[in-house]
């Protein structure tokens, strides 16, 4: 289906936003809907508003629908780390490079492919709209960055799992390496996020923008060009959240072009950043688990090197 364009008129306050666009766009999930109101496909009498947003009446609602992509995805014999694995749910060690999802310009090659080949019953999600956007994938990392991943094997573990991120009881820690060192030793920056307006595949700290938290802790600044590795808690996750938040106090994550120096002083080809430890609620026996991935040994000789 081809990109198309709606003006729809609000006629029944105090609607939700989100279920609005529901009640017309026929086979769309709340996920979906919500996506194209995150993604600045919805104006509001020309403004951007949350999905939370309830109309007074009379509104007019400009929106763009991309072309919808098809949710058939191949499977693909591609070699991946699995740290655990059970009946419900399996722990990956994704490496650096790796796209997780297929998109425009990845089709092949993603982690999606690849957990196909492995568990070939996450293939029943594709049918339902539920889970067609997921197959499994209860969150995402960045292309560039490496580490540890929880992806569910049935829809009952995935929406258990999708729950806990939402109660903020997953712990998610991650070790960066920053090209300036923080003021302090340690820190909460609780600074909102938002798609920023002038750079749509940015995010940026805005306000009026989703509350994002990010704690962090320095490990060693025993490093040339006042670099720095720091521990990064996420109590929020929102997308790019640390890199936006690094960037946001001036000291943005090693190898991050997007966010930091566009021409890099090191030879990296990626940004230094991973998901050292993990931690959750198995879905059905309620045992907590936590997973811990050693810094790739790329990023241990840059370190060594940096000495």
């Amino acid at each position: 289906m081809p990109e198309q364009f709606l003006i729809l008129i609000a006629d029944e306050p105090k609607q939700r936003l989100d279920k609005f666009l529901l009640a017309h766009l026929p086979g769309y999930s709340r996920a979906q809907a919500q996506a194209l109101i995150r993604d600045g496909c919805v104006l509001v009498d020309g403004e951007a508003r949350k999905t939370g947003y309830r109309f007074k009446g009379g509104e007019q609602v400009s929106l763009r629908i991309p072309p919808r992509e098809e949710h058939s995805v191949e499977p693909q014999d591609i070699s991946l780390e699995i740290v655990y694995e059970d009946a419900r749910l399996a722990v990956v060690d994704k490496a650096a490079g790796m796209v997780v999802h297929p998109g425009p310009g990845n089709k092949s090659g993603t982690l999606v492919n690849a957990l196909l080949a492995r568990y070939p019953e996450l293939a029943e999600m594709m049918d339902d709209p539920e889970t067609q956007d997921r197959l499994g994938i209860v969150h995402r990392l960045d292309r560039g960055t490496s580490g540890l991943l929880v992806v569910a094997r049935d829809k009952a573990s995935l929406l258990a799992l999708m729950r806990q991120f939402r109660e903020r009881s997953v712990e998610k820690i991650y070790l960066a390496l920053l090209e300036r060192r923080p003021k302090s030793n340690s820190g909460l920056i609780d600074a909102p996020i938002a798609r920023d307006p002038r750079q749509r595949k940015r995010m940026a700290v805005q306000r009026g923008g989703k509350p994002a938290q990010t704690e962090f802790q320095l490990l060693d600044d025993d490093f040339q060009g006042e670099r720095a590795l720091v521990r990064l808690r996420l109590l929020t996750g929102r997308t790019h959240q640390i890199r936006a938040h690094m960037a946001f106090i001036g000291c943005p994550v090693v190898g991050d072009t997007v966010y930091g120096r566009r021409k890099q002083r090191l030879r990296l080809k990626r940004q230094f950043l991973h998901a050292y430890e993990l931690a959750f609620e198995h879905p059905v026996s309620g045992e907590r688990l936590r997973f811990v991935s050693e810094l790739p040994v790329g990023l241990r000789t840059v370190l060594e090197k940096l000495r």
